[in-house]
């Protein structure tokens, strides 16, 4: 589990190795290791590494049975011949705690061995190879024929020591060679099928940073690093103090987006308590896509340009670029949204001159005090509304599917709309496509459950905001009546259990009157960030004798 989605619970018959032995029977993990000594623990360390190896086997072997069965199930049942095989993947993925996507390759892989290379399955299941080297031999004779394939592992022989202290790139090599050798017309015609698998995507990197990677053609690749590098070059030689990966990076940015500073008009969400935005606490934000910020970080992004005060704001913030600077729009003069609603609050604009990076808009989103659940608002359409749609996008974060992080793409209704479920954030689900095409397939269901139990004494403390008393939690059941759940992650400021957060109390204590939470608690905080917002306006900086005569504390 990935500390994101909540518990995962498989029920039903749990399938052995042949023979109905438990690989646990066949060789103790658990227990003192068998010898202390060095040598003895070297030699421990590689039993179990042949013991994963064989355990892979075992694995493809089951992932092809399984195959064959579901398959003829979905014949019986009257599916249509190209439909046969889906959600197969997508089960596989659950059983082994992987995406779905990786669920796909591995089903891919299974077949590979277990129908067209015996000898390398034979290797693997021996611990000649493990189960990456065993991916990489199927990888590269992927183009062949299923009689070239056979062939090819006929001649590698893996399960006679041909690899034994080969590296990876080693074993690669001897694959594409052979499979060079055996169809050199399909090796060609796999090199011009790859261009069309160009894309672009955007992987998380540590401190706050991120990998913009590109699979292109060679030439186009080289091409374009080229032109980088010659631009960086040629400010280099005037004198431009970044190093030469710096400026290719920002030309990057800045020819990519058509702005020095790469913002244009996008909207860039960041979600953070009150406390991290107004009273510089340290619970870290998130930024959707992306995952955990520091909170200084994102209260640096929010207030990098000189503005004319903070605007209002509780629970969490979004950042929106493309605004024009200083236009608080028509839904920031409204009232603050009670619990049940997003309210929104102002945004401030550029001051002496200049002119912010991008414009803030301050969206509120209350949470319960207990589990941190959101709060949200419901509709009678069948698509939602745009609220209701970055309220799901804020509380999910990713795709809700259990182990898939991928980047949500659609808005599902849990139960579907054709069958009575309503559009309402608590039945509603961000979801992949691929999970979401896999949902819709006969034999899958899926429900909305109350989810964990919330802290007794916040949930039941007199004063706290009204709402549902778990956080969203989704059931998912196969066609093979295997059962998973996937709990929305938990907002930031959210308390573990046994912990406390700013303005709360653990079990047996009790809060002084003046930081007591709840309706009143929160009102004051909004009364104290107006009365600041109205000081600054005026030309009163806090913290000074004019400030403290003209503005009461809370």
């Amino acid at each position: 589990m990935d500390g994101k989605q909540g518990p995962h619970v498989a029920l039903g018959p749990v399938a052995g190795p042949r023979g109905g032995e438990s690989f646990t029977a066949a060789l103790p993990i658990a227990g003192p290791p068998r010898a202390t000594d060095c040598a003895g623990l070297i030699d421990r360390i590689r039993e179990l590494e042949d013991f994963k190896s064989a355990a892979a086997a075992e694995q493809a072997r089951l992932a092809v049975s399984f195959d064959i069965a579901q398959r003829r199930e979905q014949a019986d049942a009257g599916m249509a011949a190209d439909k046969l095989g889906a959600g197969i993947g997508a089960q596989i993925a659950l059983a082994r705690r992987e995406s779905p996507a990786k669920g796909g390759q591995l089903l891919g892989l299974a077949k590979a061995l277990v129908t067209e290379m015996p000898h390398t399955l034979a290797g693997l299941e021996t611990g000649e190879l493990n189960e990456w080297r065993a991916t990489l031999l199927v990888r590269e004779t992927a183009c062949l024929t299923p009689a070239d394939r056979a062939a090819v592992d006929e001649e590698l022989a893996p399960d006679t020591g041909t690899f034994a202290g080969a590296g990876d790139r080693a074993i690669v090599a001897a694959a594409r060679a052979a499979a060079h050798r055996r169809d050199p017309r399909s090796v060609t015609q796999r090199a011009a099928h790859a261009a069309t698998e160009r894309h672009v995507s955007l992987r998380p990197a540590p401190d706050t940073m991120c990998h913009l990677t590109a699979l292109l053609p060679v030439a186009e690749g080289v091409a374009v690093h080229t032109a980088l590098t010659r631009h960086a070059d040629s400010l280099r030689n005037a004198g431009d103090p970044r190093t030469r990966g710096q400026a290719m990076a920002d030309a990057l940015v800045e020819r990519t987006t058509g702005t020095p500073g790469g913002i244009s008009g996008v909207e860039i969400q960041v979600i953070l308590t009150d406390r991290t935005l107004f009273q510089s606490d340290a619970e870290p934000a998130v930024l959707p896509g992306y995952g955990i910020v520091p909170a200084e970080w994102a209260r640096t992004l929010l207030t990098n340009a000189q503005r004319s005060g903070p605007a209002p704001g509780s629970g969490s913030g979004t950042a929106k670029s493309g605004a024009p600077p200083g236009d608080t729009g028509p839904a920031a003069r409204r009232p603050p949204g009670a619990a049940g609603e997003v309210g929104t609050g102002g945004i401030a604009g550029g001051s002496g001159g200049h002119d912010p990076a991008f414009a803030l808009w301050l969206r509120r989103l209350y949470t319960h005090p207990g589990t941190g659940d959101l709060i949200g608002m419901d509709s009678r359409a069948r698509i939602f509304p745009a609220g209701a749609r970055r309220f799901i996008t804020a509380r999910d974060h990713t795709c809700r599917t259990p182990y898939c992080d991928a980047p949500i793409r659609h808005l599902d209704h849990i139960i579907p709309h054709h069958d009575g479920g309503p559009t309402t954030v608590a039945n509603g689900a961000g979801l992949c496509e691929a999970c979401n095409h896999t949902k819709e397939t006969p034999g899958w269901t899926a429900r909305p459950l109350p989810g964990p139990e919330p802290q007794p004494d916040v949930a039941s403390r007199p004063g706290s905001a009204p709402g549902p008393g778990h956080r969203h939690t989704i059931e998912l059941t196969t066609p093979t009546g295997h059962t998973y759940r996937s709990t929305a992650p938990a907002p930031p400021g959210t308390a573990l259990p046994g912990t406390a957060l700013p303005g709360t109390a653990l079990p047996g204590t009790v809060l002084p009157r003046t930081v007591q939470p709840g309706f009143g608690y929160r009102r004051r905080l909004l009364h104290r960030a107006d009365m600041l917002k109205r000081a600054r306006s005026v030309g009163i900086v806090p913290g000074t004798a004019k400030a403290r005569a003209g503005v009461g504390s809370v």
